[in-house]
């Protein structure tokens, strides 16, 4: 999906942008405020303009993820069988020309060309207990941040939010680094170092086997804290250095963090802004729902003013979802995406039985796919603590299901628009740091059809020029 790139855009370039998402996603709010399982409820269908019905109506799921995401297959002509209202197109359009592009500098992960569970580019020792997604962004992120801490020369690496310690064991294990990482579970810094000591043993048994293939110079581990970072307050253990800096000279800090939850993210900006220990950042941001309203977004003064510019939980939830997945599921076009269609039927139900009963939460329905509507239904009843036996109306539920393709529509349709949230939640971040006079891009890291969440802010506080381009390698 083509997209506006993160780099290299001037001051006056980002506000502008932030002028035109705010404009773009409140002139569509009604589509991003809409939770799909009130589809029958709120007759979500019948809120879009009649011209967009038809046009929405004609399509299979593979016509929607090829003509209404812009995620054609590889190879695949994109055609379009009818004439669309031109505000549907403009839709499209803006949605494509404003979101930051997600799309990294290599087409497909070459390293698991070979084997889809084996990343090629990562030492074998590393890929145990490690799944594909978080092998391709460990190794990924942890290149950057080896390539950032050389050209701002910085002493020590923070991980913060570390959890099991996969991205701390390659960057001080396997790249050589000095890292401390810090977790608020104790149970995951436990685990984090057992697999410590596992990798440690496994090096020097593969060194005494091959000792001219092993680095034989000394090995330190990441050395873990248990700690809570306060998203509102500076941590001290954070800014210690692992050891005493030399006479005369000062520990610099390099802060990263891979999928920061929520107000994690945002507790690594402020650390980087306001401790002079600090020269540099690298931040997956992740879970953008989770931030606190206010005092996680907006962050910048530009974007606080703009009229507008509010992100309820129902939009910052929608920018987490998986597009790319998604688009691959719509050309799959396999049964499993009846899901929405059968639970807004169930939430129909349940407003018919308790009114006051809204959104309950309905754990994971196993093998939805496979039931009949109504089997799907007193399953959900169930797991909302409601009489499984409730007389249905079974013509009434059947009738939901043939709109599945309708559900299925405009469940894309705000997926369009999910990126444009994102967007802006990540652009009002480059700006807070350029208002308080540091450097920042924003670059796609991750192949997005692996891990959704992936652009990577970088910051410095002395620019970089275009030395942030040695920071885009790609995948041979």
């Amino acid at each position: 999906m083509p997209g506006i790139s993160g780099r290299g855009l001037s001051l006056e370039e980002r506000r502008q942008l932030a002028v035109n998402l705010t404009r773009v996603l409140a002139l569509y709010r009604s589509i991003l405020d809409a939770y799909i399982i009130e589809f029958f409820t709120d007759n979500l269908w019948g809120t879009l303009p009649g011209s967009w019905q038809e046009a929405l109506d004609r399509l299979s799921p593979p016509q929607l993820a090829t003509l209404l995401l812009g995620m054609p297959a590889e190879g695949e002509a994109v055609r379009y069988r009818s004439v669309w209202p031109l505000t549907l197109l403009a839709l499209k359009a803006t949605a494509c020309a404003l979101a930051f592009t997600r799309t990294p500098g290599f087409q497909t992960p070459s390293e698991f060309l070979e084997n889809p569970s084996q990343s090629s580019r990562l030492p074998p020792l590393f890929r145990k207990h490690v799944r594909p997604k978080k092998q391709h962004e460990i190794r990924r992120l942890g290149e950057l941040v080896k390539k950032l801490r050389d050209l701002t020369g910085c002493t020590q690496v923070v991980d913060v939010g570390s959890g099991q310690g996969h991205l701390s064991r390659f960057m001080s294990l396997g790249l050589g680094l000095s890292v401390k990482s810090i977790e608020g579970d104790q149970r995951l810094v436990e685990r984090a170092q057992r697999l410590d000591q596992e990798l440690l043993q496994a090096l020097e048994k593969q060194q005494r086997r091959a000792p001219q293939v092993v680095h034989a110079g000394p090995r330190h581990p990441p050395r873990h804290v248990v700690k809570w970072v306060d998203p509102t307050a500076l941590c001290e253990e954070l800014l210690l250095p692992l050891e005493p800096p030399p006479p005369g000279g000062a520990a610099r800090l390099l802060l990263t963090g891979l999928h920061a939850c929520g107000d994690l993210s945002v507790a690594l900006l402020r650390h980087f802004c306001r401790c002079p220990e600090v020269a540099a950042l690298a931040s997956v941001g992740c879970c953008y729902m989770k931030l606190s309203d206010p005092g996680g977004y907006p962050l910048s003064h530009w974007v606080a003013g703009l009229p507008g510019c509010e992100l309820p939980y129902r939009l910052r939830e929608g920018a987490c979802h998986a597009l790319e997945e998604y688009a691959e599921r719509l050309r799959k076009a396999g049964p499993g995406l009846r899901t929405h269609c059968y639970r807004a039927a169930l939430e129909a139900v349940i407003r018919g039985a308790q009114p006051k009963l809204r959104r309950p939460g309905v754990q994971g329905i196993p093998r939805v796919h496979e039931l009949k509507i109504e089997e799907y239904v007193q399953r959900g009843l169930r797991r909302v603590g409601l009489d499984p036996q409730l007389p249905l109306n079974v013509a009434a539920l059947q009738a939901h299901q043939a709109q599945e393709h309708r559900v299925v529509a405009f469940f894309s349709l705000a997926l369009l628009l999910a990126p444009l949230v994102e967007t802006l939640i990540l652009l009002d971040r480059l700006l807070y740091l350029q208002e308080q006079g540091f450097h920042a891009e924003l670059l796609p890291l991750f192949s997005p059809e692996l891990s959704p969440r992936n652009l990577v802010l970088v910051a410095t506080k002395t620019p970089l020029g275009q030395a942030f381009s040695a920071l885009e390698t790609e995948d041979s």
